[in-house]
């Protein structure tokens, strides 16, 4: 009854769809849908937000003012904090934050709460997917379950799909319209909606055969992900005890063409995706008394880098006769990544503790996040000038390689450097050290 109609309006772009959580995720899509001239309407409960989005202010740098602004004016794009809109929309899209609890289990709260909105307002025959990633099963857990109880079919009254996000913050070769995206549907009518829908603004679509085969697929490419970091963070840490050199090592390796990728070591993992997706995935396998050891070890892995670097700092510090206690030491670089604002469970933000608790005087510089709230809850500030002071800082401590940083500079200024990253790459200077290459301790500073 209702899948012709529908069928017929997106491919004419007379829907208008509706997109929960304007974050990260949720502004781009929304950003692309508009763009393709489909109305849309941004929902999100932070009214602040919604405000400046109206006003083409846009609070994450891959949508810029300009597209905001344009969208917005051309009648393609509203911000709402009034969930009651979502009885005018015919495909719904959910991105909203898919965190962990205290406990380190999954928290749905999000998710239930947009469903809860759903519920109330949802227009008969329209199409909701869900984004967040997420363990298998939440689809048909959370939203099929949750809307047959008020009467609803699925496949009948309204369609249900889910097609995990593979948003990837900076990231200036692919975006939303041009990554390859997955969907899986409740049933084959779902599955064909939600490909048509999607297809309109992306480029390349797979389909699965369910909504289950759809999340496994976004918690295998990421816990792949973790788990080839966490092997290269140990090798790293290996290549430190042998006095070997594990950048020159991956060069080597890379250049066989085949059945061999790189990866690369660093002071940890960070961003939504890569420290919380393999939890899910963990949780979801003791639900059905199965350990995945192999995943919990990555897990200890990566999280221990932090501490690692710390080490690595005190070690350095310690060939030239310095304690960490006391200390003056500049971390370059707060984001989880080169060339982003985003400090999601960022290893800067670990290692910036570690680094107060055991008494350095610890100061940050970072053009892209200027403000950040530490461990014991205090807020911290960048320092601006710290670039024109470096000579003060007993050591210069890179976390993240923001291609804005002026290497140069830090090499001739600095008294002692730890790069994380690899950002000197060839460079030899007797100041200079990196992980995964071996330190040899001379003496050991114990106050």
């Amino acid at each position: 009854m209702y899948i012709n109609s529908l069928k017929e309006r997106i491919q004419n772009k007379k829907i208008i769809v509706g997109v929960i959580g304007l974050g990260y995720v949720g502004l781009p899509l929304a950003m692309e849908f508009a763009k393709t001239g489909i109305k849309t309407f941004g929902f999100d409960i932070a009214v602040h937000k919604v405000n400046n989005l109206n006003q083409g202010k846009s609070h994450i740098m891959d949508v810029s003012d300009n597209e905001l602004s344009r969208n917005v004016a051309n009648g393609l794009f509203h911000a709402t904090a009034n969930f009651e809109l979502l009885s005018t929309v015919d495909a719904i899209s959910i991105c909203v934050p898919t965190p962990l609890t205290k406990s380190q289990e999954p928290d749905m709260s999000y998710i239930l709460a947009a469903v809860e909105q759903i519920r109330h307002f949802l227009k008969k025959g329209a199409l909701i997917t869900l984004e967040s990633t997420t363990y298998p099963g939440t689809t048909e857990e959370l939203i099929e379950r949750t809307l047959s109880k008020d009467g609803f079919i699925v496949g009948e009254d309204y369609f249900l799909c889910y097609s995990p996000e593979r948003v990837d913050p900076g990231n200036l070769t692919f975006n939303t319209e041009n990554t390859p995206k997955v969907i899986g549907g409740t049933t084959r009518q779902c599955s064909e909606i939600g490909y048509l829908l999607y297809s309109q603004v992306i480029k390349d679509m797979h389909v699965v055969t369910s909504t289950k085969s759809a999340e496994m697929t976004k918690l295998l490419e990421n816990t792949f992900r973790s788990v080839n970091i966490a092997f290269i963070n140990e090798m790293a840490l290996l290549c430190d005890a042998l006095g070997m050199d594990i950048w020159e090592i991956i060069d080597a390796a890379a250049t066989k063409p085949f059945g061999f990728m790189k990866f690369t070591p660093g002071p940890g993992i960070g961003g939504h995706c890569i420290p919380l997706d393999p939890m899910y995935l963990s949780w979801k396998a003791k639900e059905s008394n199965f350990y995945s050891r192999f995943i919990d070890l990555a897990q200890e892995t990566n999280n221990k880098m932090p501490e690692k670097v710390i080490q690595k700092v005190t070690e350095v510090l310690n060939i030239h006769e310095k304690a960490m206690n006391r200390s003056n030491i500049l971390i370059m670089g707060m984001a989880y990544k080169s060339n982003i604002d985003d400090v999601r469970e960022s290893p800067a933000l670990d290692v910036y503790d570690l680094l107060v608790k055991n008494g350095a005087n610890t100061s940050y510089y970072d053009p892209y996040v200027t403000t950040f709230i530490d461990g014991s809850g205090n807020e911290v500030y960048h320092d601006e000038a710290a670039l024109n002071n470096l000579e003060k800082y007993d050591l210069v401590l890179l976390l993240t390689h923001h291609q804005m940083f002026d290497l140069d500079k830090i090499l001739e200024k600095a008294t002692l450097i730890l790069d994380t990253r690899d950002a000197f790459k060839t460079i030899s200077a007797e100041h200079l050290y990196r992980i995964g290459t071996g330190v040899e301790t001379k003496k050991v500073v114990l106050v």
